[in-house]
């Protein structure tokens, strides 16, 4: 694989390059990811108590951001593996002949719908992130607003203005959320629920946690982001109420993927291995309520208990497939409030 590092944040992209070093001599691994930014030094840090030998270089930004420019490289990979990004963008990179079929130590241990179906797997799950929706009591209650407990109940005209949501196209939270909305409503129903949804929506955000973020600060009333992001906040102080709406959520998977091309095969295979460790596991259980190792998960403060059960069914391979109409049609109707990139 040719790597050439000085071109990683070229073409716009605004992502994040952090280098989290262990031993000297240790192995750069170029790591591509969507996990939280503040969360990257962690992961690093506990990956390097048992490989101290590997140096983690982070490539961050938001899911559809990631998702674009690792498309974009194709023909020239310049990242060594994806840890932690939404698994319906494996699923079409793996469909392109991006990825290398491995199949980590421990597989067993993982719940079923936590990896790819193929004998030898093309990209391994984490932890599931959640649709959820951010409500601020102290900004709901200025405007006299009522706390919604529905997704149709965000199209009533008392939210007009007062709801922010992620852009499908940039973010891996707005694509679940509008692609559950085409599963639970059914494709015409989806759209005329989004057409609905956009007169209340003051603005799309290009950042799946924003939302939830600027609902925390108070900046507006609802934000439609993720249980995590709206759990964190709420540890801080925020006067959040983390909603799940009654017709169910969409949801997705953080997963692990090697990216053929690697001249670092062996480190690639090594952080795979790991990520799927009970040390790993334990490690996203600090912040996410589901993840992928069976029978091991705790509760997470926050978390709405609820949450397993208002997961729907999602169709990964609907989403995946569909994904570049989606976003299209998505864009054609509703990107006159998105937020400038």
């Amino acid at each position: 694989m040719k790597h050439n590092r000085c071109k990683l944040l070229s073409g716009g992209l605004a992502a994040l390059l952090l280098v989290f070093s262990g031993a000297g001599n240790a192995v750069d691994l170029t790591v591509y990811t969507a996990v939280e930014a503040e969360d990257l030094k962690r992961y690093a840090d506990t990956f390097n108590q048992d490989h101290p030998d590997i140096n983690i270089k982070w490539v961050r930004d938001s899911t559809g951001i990631v998702t674009a420019k690792l498309l974009a490289e194709k023909d020239n990979p310049q990242a060594d593996i994806i840890w932690g990004l939404a698994a319906t963008s494996l699923l079409l990179m793996k469909s392109e002949g991006m990825l290398v079929p491995y199949k980590p130590k421990g597989l067993k241990n993982l719940d079923s719908k936590f990896y790819d179906r193929d004998s030898v797997p093309s990209w391994v799950g984490m932890d599931a992130w959640v649709a959820a929706v951010c409500f601020n009591t102290v900004e709901g209650a200025k405007n006299n607003l009522t706390a919604p407990t529905s997704w149709k109940d965000l199209t009533k005209p008392m939210y007009k203005g007062h709801v922010i949501m992620p852009n499908p196209n940039s973010s891996g939270t707005g694509f679940l959320d509008v692609s559950s909305w085409l599963q639970i409503f059914g494709e015409d129903g989806g759209w005329d629920y989004m057409d609905a949804l956009h007169k209340n929506i003051a603005r799309y955000t290009h950042s799946g946690s924003k939302p939830c973020k600027l609902a925390a600060a108070g900046e507006i009333p609802i934000g439609v982001s993720f249980a995590f992001r709206g759990a964190k906040s709420k540890k801080a102080g925020a006067p959040l109420d983390i909603i799940l709406p009654s017709e169910g959520i969409g949801w997705d998977m953080e997963a692990t993927a090697i990216i053929a091309g690697t001249d670092k095969l062996e480190a690639a295979q090594t952080l795979m291995d790991w990520s799927i460790t009970k040390t790993a596991m334990e490690m996203y259980n600090t912040a996410y309520a589901v993840i992928g190792y069976k029978n091991l998960a705790k509760p997470v403060k926050y978390y709405p208990p609820d949450t397993p059960s208002r997961m729907i069914n999602n169709d990964f391979e609907f989403a995946a497939n569909n994904r570049k109409r989606i976003l299209a049609e998505w864009q054609k109707r509703y990107d006159s409030k998105s937020d400038p990139k």
